[in-house]
Order: structure tokens, then sequence, then C-alpha cells
């Protein structure tokens, strides 16, 4: 079973390269963010094509999750974090799928910092690991996938002195991923790769692509119970240097069945 997670960067914008990467790779699961789509502008009709069923949850021009799930319907168990009424962004989604409950993350950027917007991703990032809890609690195999907009540490930065003053390498930022992992969650992508350097963004601006001027930001997590079923996890690093591409690069987990 393969999960994968894509910040598509607008959904209708990126269609041909969605398509194009769900047909090459197959992912059992495909967890989007920035969909970037109202819910009657989504091209479910275009998934559903292909095999893949979906629900989403969208804003306009901005935000926006979904899940597809490769010849299955995904079975919505939350639309919303929960935890802020007032909340009317759409960050997250969460479904279960053959089994496992896989939930679409698409966090508070949080910048400019100090400000109001980090002090949300901050806010935001509590009430994710006040919701993870519960879903622990339930000793049901669970992947908490998306963009996080967290660098975890330094070795998953090309220039740890670039970003310093950025809210995704903050302190705070850090610290509040750091205590999501220490309730218990693993981080694939990373147990995998313990020495770093695998980067899973890489900006439009001032030729990052091309100078592998990147980080990661796109985080798999992984619940106990479907942690000891880990296979394999790694990044869709070639559909970055496609033409109209996303700034992010799909990112999966295989698990065992």
């Amino acid at each position: 079973m393969r999960i994968a997670s894509f910040n598509i960067n607008g959904i209708k914008a990126r269609l041909p390269r969605l398509i194009e990467w769900l047909e090459e790779t197959r992912p059992t699961v495909a967890c989007l963010q920035e969909i970037k789509t109202m819910d009657e502008g989504f091209p479910a009709e275009e998934f559903e094509s292909i095999g893949y069923k979906a629900i989403w949850h969208g804003q306009k021009s901005f935000n926006g999750v979904a899940i597809l799930a490769d010849g299955v319907e995904p079975l919505e168990t939350q639309r919303g974090l929960p935890g802020d009424p007032e909340d009317e962004q759409s960050r997250y989604l969460e479904a279960d799928v053959n089994g496992v409950r896989v939930a679409s993350i698409y966090l508070p950027n949080g910048n400019p910092q100090p400000g109001p917007k980090f002090d949300y991703k901050l806010a935001w990032m509590k009430r994710l690991r006040a919701h993870a809890a519960t879903l622990w609690a339930q000793e049901i195999p669970t992947a908490l996938v998306g963009d996080y907009n967290v660098i975890p540490e330094d070795k998953d930065v090309w220039s740890v002195r670039a970003m310093a003053s950025d809210a995704l390498m903050q302190p705070e930022s850090r610290d509040a991923y750091a205590r999501l992992l220490g309730d218990g969650w693993t981080d694939a992508l990373d147990t995998l790769n313990p020495r770093g350097g695998v980067w899973t963004y890489w900006d439009y601006q001032a030729g990052a692509w091309q100078r592998d001027h990147g980080f990661r930001i796109d985080h798999l997590l992984l619940s106990p119970e479907l942690a000891v079923r880990l296979q394999a996890a790694g990044v869709d690093k070639e559909h970055r240097g496609r033409e109209k591409a996303s700034d992010h690069a799909p990112v999966w987990v295989d698990v065992r069945d």
C-alpha cells in the first residue's frame, strides 16, 4: 500500500502533471494540498476516468485539501481541524481507506514572523497535536501526511543561513513538530534517510531547482500500528523538473498490507 502526498499548487493549473504522476506511480492513496479551488470546481471526473475516487475540502483561490483513493471510495471521518470553530481555512481532511486512517494536511506557512500569521501557525500546530492524540488513542493504523511547512532540522535545508529568519525554521515551529514526534509518531522519510539532504520543495525563484536549493517540508507521520509496517519512503523528485510543475515534489511511503 503506497500512501502519497503532493502539494499541487493549484489543481487546475497542474492537472495534466497530476494525472501524469498518478498514472505513472499509481499510489493507493494520494493526499493533495493547495488545490486552490472551491468545492464545485474540483475536477473529480478527471480522476474517476483513471480509476480514482475522491473527497475534497476546497476554498476559493487559497488552501484546499483532497484525498484520492485507487478504486475505492475514501470514507470521510473529519473535515477541518477540530479546536477552533471560527477557523474557516480549508487545511485538513481525514478519511479511512483500506483499513488505514489517512489525513491530508496543509499546515499554515506562518510568514511573516513574528506576527498574527505566525501565531496562527503555532495555534494550528497545537490543535493538530491534540487531534493527533485522539487518533493515537484509537489504536488504528494512521498516516498524517502533507505539507507541514516546517523544516525539522538543519540537515533538512540546503542553507541554514538562507532560511534562518523564515517561519518554517523558527525554534517554535521546530519545537511543535518535535513534540508530535515525541508523542510517538514516526517521520517516515527521516527514519529511512537519517543523514538528511532530502528535499521536497524548491522555490520558483533564483534558480532554486536548477541549483538544488531545496528543503524538506512535506512529511509522512505514521502511528505505531502503521510504522511497524514501513517498507520504503521517498520523493518523486523528477516530477518537480517537468514543464509547469508544482514547486513541491510528491512524497510517498510504502507499508505492508
